[in-house]
């Protein structure tokens, strides 16, 4: 088997994650670290033992040189499409960390371009990764839950109400005009449509609780799916769950059915009750190690076995756009204060 070179773009935060999970994959290899900082790229490949570290100036002379399979774009949103052009036009694979790019025009841009040059894109959407949702998903494919009702998800992650409010992790955060439903709630969109099929309609209310910070940091939002399903996102990264771990599951989730209903409560345990019967522990593999029931190694076994084996991409950029489009029509809503209508 023919080993994967690839090439990380990003030393921020959330990149460890993705480091120890490249780090992990049989047939991987990362040859080469590039950051805007030199300092932490140079950081980041001695502590993942990666041979190569340079400044973001010289991407195109990495990418030149090295000749990887793939990039890997770990770096924000606004840096993204200047990344995707220089790998397209080498004919290099890339993934990338969504958001995919600050405006939805944009986003468009960035997966227009890989498409264009038919290289093979694939968004790091991992949420839906995440073990308790690949066992949701099973479950109702199998029909456990019958016709499907409802999806609620309820979120506290208490990092957002002190006054230094993600300076420690990821400061940008402070400065966006537009926090909880693109960065974090777009999550829960995109995951929706995983278990629920495609959202005709949207509305949402924002808020802004903490006033450190620029943008909103708590939604309710409303989505009804082309089924007649409705899912609800009430969430808060102002306000504390009781969970040591808030960030393990993110919340808790109910799916409600014509046959009984599953939840997920703040420890990773899925209980299934069926109507008429006693409720029951589903026996399904889950893990702290890596991020979130390491789902940023699932989802990056699951773009190197498409690699291999030329099969689509579960999360592609075309696909992604109706997440994003999603978040953007949850903007819209606020502004209007009405539902928002999707072609589906």
């Amino acid at each position: 088997m023919r080993r994967l070179r690839g090439v990380c773009l990003g030393a921020g935060y959330f990149s460890r994650f993705q480091y120890e999970a490249w780090a992990r994959l049989p047939g991987v290899e990362i040859v080469a670290v590039v950051n805007r900082d030199i300092a932490k790229a140079r950081a980041a490949a001695a502590q993942h033992r990666i041979p190569r570290a340079a400044a973001w100036s010289d991407l195109a002379a990495v990418l030149d040189t090295e000749q990887p399979d793939f990039v890997d774009i770990i770096t924000p949103p606004e840096t993204h499409l200047e990344a995707v052009r220089l790998a397209a036009a080498r004919g290099i694979a890339v993934i990338c960390q969504k958001p995919i790019s600050p405006t939805y025009a944009e986003c468009e841009a960035v997966v227009a371009t890989a498409r264009r040059a038919g290289v093979r894109f694939m968004v790091h959407e991992n949420f839906r990764w995440q073990p308790w949702y690949r066992e949701m998903r099973r479950r109702l494919d199998a029909g456990a839950l019958g016709e499907l009702f409802s999806i609620s998800v309820r979120l506290r992650l208490g990092d957002g109400w002190q006054e230094d409010a993600y300076l420690a992790r990821q400061p940008f955060f402070r400065t966006y005009p537009r926090l909880f439903c693109y960065e974090t709630g777009v999550h829960f969109l995109d995951t929706f449509r995983y278990l629920g099929g495609e959202v005709v309609s949207v509305y949402s209310r924002l808020q802004q609780r903490n006033a450190a910070i620029k943008g909103e940091d708590a939604a309710q939002i409303v989505c009804g799916f082309a089924t007649g399903a409705t899912a609800i996102l009430d969430a808060s990264r102002y306000n504390e769950s009781d969970a040591a771990d808030a960030r393990y599951t993110f919340g808790t989730v109910r799916l409600d059915g014509s046959k009984g209903h599953l939840e997920l409560d703040l420890e990773g345990n899925l209980t299934l009750k069926l109507l008429g019967q006693p409720a029951r522990t589903l026996d399904y593999p889950h893990t702290r190690e890596g991020f979130a029931g390491d789902c940023v190694y699932a989802i990056q076994s699951h773009f190197v076995d498409r690699m291999r084996d030329g099969a689509p991409f579960e999360s592609t950029g075309e696909d992604y756009l109706k997440s994003t489009a999603l978040m953007e029509a949850c903007y819209r809503s606020q502004a209007t204060g009405q539902a928002v209508d999707l072609i589906p």
